[in-house]
């Protein structure tokens, strides 16, 4: 069994929405069959990325342990976001999402594909991937960098964790 960290975000349809969106989508990708939730971060209200004029993102992480393929688990991912309307060709980049979910690290594996890089490239660059890790590990390494010395050198202004509601699983 692989163990996997991956990130869950949007910003369409309102903040209690976005949140009930994460909770379905997390619910379809850790199924508990091919992909079982070991932990899951708080929900973060996150400043916009790359195009800053559209609303906050909710942005959460969990831990999984799977044995699906990272192109299988890459593929059950966008299966995922479809389902909740994402169309990844026809949006403009780092624009509003319904639903974004993106694999972080995957074990200890790097690699490079023309579908898909291990660890994610820009992980390391992102503090709303590192806070919501950092919660759950951080002294997890990302390309042997600990998660909270990487959170450390970002800005994380403008970064809040929202309050608990009934079904989130608490951190590990």
């Amino acid at each position: 069994m692989a163990e996997v960290v991956v990130a869950f975000g949007g910003n369409v349809g309102g903040e209690r929405h976005v949140r009930d969106r994460l909770d379905r989508a997390i619910g379809i990708l850790c199924d508990g069959i091919d992909v079982t939730l070991l932990a899951r971060s708080s929900d973060y209200r996150t400043p916009p990325w790359g195009v800053t004029e559209q609303p906050p993102f909710v942005n959460c992480i969990v831990i999984a342990s799977t044995e699906l393929s990272p192109p299988a688990l890459l593929e059950r991912a966008q299966e995922t976001e479809r389902q909740f309307g994402r169309d990844r060709a026809g949006e403009q980049r780092w624009g509003p999402r319904t639903l974004d979910i993106d694999l972080i690290t995957y074990d200890d594996i790097t690699k490079t594909t023309p579908m898909l890089t291990l660890p994610h490239p820009r992980a390391l660059e992102r503090a709303f991937v590192l806070m919501p890790l950092a919660e759950l590990a951080p002294d997890a390494r990302i390309l042997g960098v600990r998660v909270r010395d990487a959170l450390a050198r970002l800005d994380t202004a403008g970064i809040e964790k929202l309050p608990a509601r009934d079904g989130n699983m608490p951190p590990r």
